[in-house]
């Protein structure tokens, strides 16, 4: 059981100066998948994200609309409700700067820090970017006095302005850092904020006067509170203000005070601020030192994680590359989007977002994979041949397969935890679907389906058991990232839905047999229906780039990530694809002309004996296996071949075969290929095997031969 301290967890504020890209989409998903986990393990926790809707970009961006500032917000705002609802993020409080009590938690925060004596009157000259809403020292600027985060001009500005004291607040935030190692992630982010404050502070401008749209100073109206001050409040004001998560003064006004505060802010609970690394500085410094100067505990964590790019650019309407999520959500479902945002980043690295691969995740991950898996058992075996209920397992017809298949289960229950506890969500992904691909080769290995006689019924119950047992394991373990398809996985089997309970812990790590025989099993579609062409050609965002992209991945030869082949070029994928070609002369002919052109062109596709005796065959025994960084599809092999040393084989099997569950393996290699360069690396032969368009399956031989044994 973990730490079942209630957990606030927060997404970034999202600027309103245009509607949602899949970069909110990400981060908005993040903090969702963080939420939902704790939820799982019976902990409290409660959702935060909103709206940032003040500053001079805002207002810039207005007036060019034609509108009053306002009036753009009230317009934007309810865009980034919508997104969370159509990427199913259940958040608990949207805030929005512009909301009453917003206004008044900043007002609030603003007087404790006059009264500590940390804001003081003065002037700033210097540089300030709008489109960051930041400001910046000559050194930060580039060439041509453009913003290091934007690219876009800054402003010189000279302006009275008040002041934060953000100077003496050096040696404290170096002490908060040290004891409190984990207070930033990744490591490196960490890092690099403690270097930029032994670096040295400078006071921090904290209001402006050359425009109005924003929070008035108490006091002081013609000036506005500076953007980023007012914004980083809406943490506190979400869920009730500053009295009761502030332990020195709790005489402070009772109409302050919120029971929901006390619960989710330390001491009492924790909070997870999940942020880009573009606002980082923001939330890990300047945020901190306000709070010190408030008397109140800075948050408990803060999860930077990279920008989602498009061809390596952040992404951004300016930039024309700007992906909506709600078209993408649309055509595969929400927790398809989800999945595959998560699976392919990181977090704290930057992932570059692709059509192709957003379509080749959800063919051979989702539908090839899981949902293949359920169909395959739920609805050919269980409801075709045993009635529709959910068999007894017989353990006195246990063998190795079962009992490797349950130690499987746990060890990826395992590892799951661990990642999703270390906000390393594409690793939990990759411990689930190893688990899933295991028990894919399980049903292969075991062939319920050539289990017919009346005498073998219970062998065919037991391994049909084992199989949803596995799917009940997964429909938890996936359900933070995928919690719509999890639910439709649990009904499939007559399970209820996981609710959300406090002290109830639902993680199965060490539950195997928690499915109950006799269930009624109820499967009404797919979980995962395979993409029709037709479906895949509707993949066409309302940008130059994004179009470009989504038209290659429907196209017959799909383009494939800068370095590596296209898909089902490399030698596997192909091989495979001939063995499963239609035949070359069909008995449905209508026309005699057209049966004799088909002859003709079959005749002329046959090779001579000779041509086939070029090709040497041998058998293979997989040394060692591991996946190639930076390619979905590919593992890199050494192969003993019976030669002196192991061959490198480049093979694209990678979303049919976990690594380890190759090694040991004897598989056939044609050993005369040309090397050939993939992905940087060399490959010297070829893997055969067969694909059935949802499964594929090395083919090894049916006898123990050793190593370099010619196959004839």
């Amino acid at each position: 059981m973990q730490d079942l301290k209630p957990l606030l967890v927060t997404t970034p504020i999202f600027y309103v100066n245009d509607r949602p890209h899949i970069g909110h989409a990400y981060a908005a998903t993040i903090a969702d998948v963080c939420r939902r986990y704790a939820q799982l393990r019976g902990r409290p926790a409660c959702m935060v994200t909103g709206t940032d809707e003040h500053g001079q970009k805002v207002a810039e961006r207005a007036k060019s609309e034609g509108l009053l500032p306002q009036e753009f917000v009230d317009r934007m705002a309810p865009r980034f409700r919508d997104m969370a609802a159509t990427l199913g993020v259940g958040f608990d409080h949207f805030i929005r700067t512009t909301d009453a009590r917003h206004r008044e938690t900043v007002a609030r925060l603003w007087q404790r820090l006059v009264n500590q004596g940390d804001i003081y009157l003065g002037s700033y000259e210097g540089w300030y970017s709008v489109s960051e809403e930041t400001f910046l020292t000559e050194k930060e600027l580039l060439e041509g006095n453009l913003c290091p985060y934007s690219k876009q001009p800054a402003r010189r500005v000279s302006e009275p302005s008040y002041f934060f004291r953000l100077s003496a607040y050096q040696d404290r935030l170096l002490d908060f850092y040290r004891t409190h190692p984990d207070f930033i992630l990744p490591k490196g982010r960490y890092t690099e904020m403690v270097r930029f404050v032994e670096g040295g502070l400078r006071d921090l401008s904290v209001s402006r006067t050359s425009f109005r749209w924003g929070i008035g100073v108490p006091g002081a109206p013609e000036h506005v509170i500076y953007v980023w001050l007012d914004a980083l409040v809406n943490y506190l004001s979400a869920i009730g203000g500053l009295t009761l998560c502030d332990k020195h003064k709790a005489n402070t006004a009772a109409s302050e005070a919120s029971p929901v505060t006390s619960a989710f802010w330390p001491p009492t609970g924790e909070s997870l601020h999940v942020v880009g690394k573009d606002i980082l500085r923001f939330h890990a410094i300047y945020w901190p030192a306000f709070l010190m100067s408030a008397g109140i505990e800075p948050p408990t964590r803060i999860l930077a994680h990279g920008w989602l790019t498009v061809d390596g650019e952040k992404m951004s309407k300016s930039r024309g590359n700007f992906v909506p999520p709600e078209p993408l959500a649309q055509l595969l479902g929400e927790d398809a989007l989800r999945y595959c945002l998560l699976r392919d980043i990181a977090l704290g690295s930057d992932g570059d977002f692709s059509h192709e691969r957003l379509l080749d995740r959800y063919q051979s991950e989702l539908a090839s994979g899981l949902g293949n898996l359920a169909s395959r058992i739920l609805v050919s075996l269980v409801q075709k041949v045993l009635g529709g209920a959910v068999p007894a397992p017989a353990p006195t017809l246990d063998t190795d397969a079962e009992k490797a298949l349950r130690a499987a289960a746990a060890r990826c229950a395992r590892a799951a935890r661990t990642a999703y506890e270390e906000y390393t969500f594409h690793r939990a992904i990759e411990a689930i679907w190893e688990l899933v691909a295991e028990t894919n080769r399980y049903v292969d290995k075991r062939a319920p389906w050539t289990l017919k006689a009346p005498e073998e019924r219970a062998e065919l119950g037991h391994i049909c058991y084992h199989v949803l047992e596995v799917l009940r394991i997964v429909s938890v373990l996936v359900s933070p990232v995928m919690p719509r398809k999890a639910g439709e996985l649990r009904e499939m089997m007559g399970l209820p839905p996981l609710t959300p309970t406090p002290r109830l812990d639902f993680w199965p790590e060490d539950s195997w047999g928690g499915l109950q025989a006799g269930l009624k099993v109820n499967v009404k579609h797919g979980l995962f229906p395979r993409l029709e062409t037709a479906v895949i050609s509707q993949f066409r965002p309302d940008n130059a780039i994004a179009a470009a992209i989504s038209q290659n991945a429907a196209a017959p030869a799909a383009a494939a990530p800068k370095g590596e082949k296209p898909m089902n070029a490399n030698a596997a994928d192909t091989l495979a694809q001939r063995t499963t070609a239609k035949p070359a002369v069909s008995t449905q002919q209508g026309a005699s002309g057209s049966a004799a052109k088909d002859t003709e062109e079959a005749m002329s596709a046959l090779i001579d004996f000779d041509d086939f005796a070029k090709v040497d065959l041998r058998v293979g025994r997989v040394i060692s296996a591991e996946a190639l960084p930076k390619s979905d599809k590919l593992l890199r092999l050494k192969v003993d071949i019976g030669e002196t040393e192991p061959r490198q084989i480049i093979a694209g099997i990678r979303a049919f075969y976990a690594p380890e569950a190759l090694v040991g393996q004897a598989l056939l290699v044609v050993a005369n290929l040309k090397p050939r360069k993939m992905m940087g690396e060399i490959s010297q032969g070829m893997v055969l095997a067969v694909k059935d368009g949802t499964r594929l399956g090395v083919l090894n031989p049916t006898i123990d031969a050793p190593p370099g044994t010619r196959a004839s």
